[in-house]
């Protein structure tokens, strides 16, 4: 069985149109595609991301979302402006990370939200952003298991049951995760932390290339062969090395 996989998108609405018509070329157009999640932020069009992979979920593709960290922020900011992410770095507010919140925002109508009175641009999210694209980024999932791949945005706590993780640890973990060379007993395929290529470890895959920091868009192929990166050119197959720098 074929599956495929996209990396972070972060509001590339070009980019995520250009990787489904890689993966549906060599795949056909009813091709299992998990996005690995940090659909909004930073990129021009969220809104159009967003309204994109809806839309097909309704007229029957066969196209799986987990959340990433930057995807809670929205649903979170539209019940209250001053929630803080528990697990940001910078202790602030989605607006005042400067993390992308300003962009996602524009893409909706509402715009230059760094320089206007929060409460004011609160309101005013509220009344331009459709309650589903709330409701659709709330509700998605915090990972998808197959028996080729557990795909999640971040990773996975190393040694903890699929069922005990945590999703601040799913959509938020680095170096506890990919410093851990041991069996996680399935392949991970995650994103999160941008790399220079999409580069397999062995015991997981990270297709994180960038898409926001004018890098590319990263789809994958896996099957009973192995992993393949799907290029312009076709697919190629993307082998363990875990050299790249992260």
């Amino acid at each position: 069985m074929r599956i495929y996989a996209i990396g972070d998108i972060h509001g590339q609405r070009a980019m995520l149109e250009a990787a489904h018509e890689r993966i549906a070329r060599d795949g056909g157009d009813h091709a299992l595609v998990v996005h690995v999640g940090d659909l909004i932020d930073r990129g021009p069009d969220s809104r159009g991301v967003i309204a994109l992979l809806m839309d097909g979920q309704a007229r029957g593709r066969n196209w799986l979302v987990v959340k990433g960290n930057h995807d809670r922020q929205l649903p979170n900011f539209l019940r209250d402006p001053r929630w803080i992410d528990p697990r940001a770095a910078e202790q602030k507010d989605w607006i005042a990370r400067n993390s992308g919140a300003d962009a996602t925002l524009a893409s909706y109508g509402v715009n230059d939200a760094m320089l206007r009175d929060l409460d004011a641009v609160h309101a005013e999210a509220l009344a331009a952003i459709p309650a589903d694209h709330a409701r659709w980024l709330d509700g998605l999932p915090s990972w998808h298991l197959t028996p080729q791949a557990l795909f999640v945005h971040a990773g996975i706590r190393p040694g903890l049951d699929l069922h005990a993780q945590i999703e601040d640890d799913l959509l938020w973990i680095r170096k506890p995760f990919h410093q851990d060379p041991r069996d996680h007993g399935v392949l991970v395929v995650h994103g999160h932390t941008p790399v220079r290529r999409a580069t397999h470890y062995g015991n997981r895959v990270n297709i994180d290339t960038g898409a926001t920091y004018d890098g590319t868009l990263t789809a994958i192929r896996i099957d009973e062969a192995g992993v393949w990166v799907l290029d312009d050119s076709g697919p190629r197959p993307l082998h363990p090395s875990g050299t790249d720098a992260e």
